[in-house]
């Protein structure tokens, strides 16, 4: 018996399965991502209240972490969908959502790089918008602690700036306990310390004279500004690894349509 052998162009085994890898993590991160965002909101009742949302004093954290999901999830999807079913709609899909998500990446750099002072101005105001609601939303108190304790540092500009929050503002008629203090990660912690005393900064603003020996005196807006130098490099080997992520998956998508439009091609003929 004598058997033919047909020499056709066919789609890439090896970029195929490579693209379905490449997604597949950042599909089930994105439902991840999706999953923590609502059980945070069912954590605060907002599930059972939709109408908290458009209440909140100040930023939701759970909305970056429900936005970033999404965004990872359709482009996950698309990507492990259209490299499985050589999808060529899905997978040009992918190839541009990402394209412009790198765009908008290098538009902010370029802008925040032109713009420092209305960006600093802009960043100032967000951090003194979101004092304000510490309280009222225990995701955001918990980020504020955190980029204080990380950075070593308290308030905005200085640890004054805690007087727009209703709780620790120094007038007379403020009845907190709180009043005229600062939040516990505003304090300079001891490190043997086993125990966090979450009252450490009570009425510690009544004397500035001896905030040096309790909290730290550094703003936030300052601290940060300190820090980019000082890490410049970090920050640019993340945005190149992000970006040679995102060129990889461009490549990945951008030959796989190649293959699947050669194959569709010599079949036709």
């Amino acid at each position: 018996m004598q058997y033919y052998r047909y020499e056709n162009t066919e789609v890439s085994c090896c970029y195929k399965y490579l693209m379905f890898s490449y997604n597949i993590i950042f599909w089930l991160a994105g439902a991840a991502f999706i999953a923590i965002g609502f059980w945070a909101w069912s954590e605060k009742g907002v599930l059972l209240d939709l109408t908290q949302v458009t209440r909140m004093h100040g930023f939701d954290p759970v909305w970056v972490v429900l936005v970033v999901g999404t965004v990872t999830f359709i482009l996950g999807f698309a990507g492990c969908v259209g490299a499985l079913r050589e999808n060529i709609c899905l997978l040009k899909f992918f190839s541009g959502l990402i394209g412009f998500i790198f765009f908008l990446e290098l538009t902010a750099a370029v802008l925040a790089f032109v713009f420092q002072d209305p960006l600093r101005d802009w960043i100032s105001d967000f951090f003194l918008t979101n004092l304000r609601g510490y309280r009222e939303d225990i995701d955001l108190q918990n980020l504020i602690d955190s980029l204080q304790k990380l950075n070593s540092c308290c308030g905005a500009q200085t640890p004054d700036d805690w007087d727009l929050n209703v709780y620790f503002n120094c007038t007379d008629l403020n009845p907190s306990r709180e009043r005229c203090g600062v939040p516990f990660s505003c304090c300079l912690i001891d490190p043997a310390d086993v125990v966090v005393n979450t009252q450490c900064g009570y009425d510690v603003r009544s004397k500035k004279s001896t905030w040096n020996n309790f909290i730290y005196v550094k703003g936030c807006i300052p601290a940060l500004e300190e820090w980019l130098p000082r890490n410049i490099y970090i920050v640019a080997g993340v945005f190149i690894v992000i970006s040679l992520l995102q060129m990889l998956g461009i490549f990945l998508a951008r030959t796989l349509i190649s293959d699947i439009e050669a194959v569709r091609s010599s079949y036709s003929y």
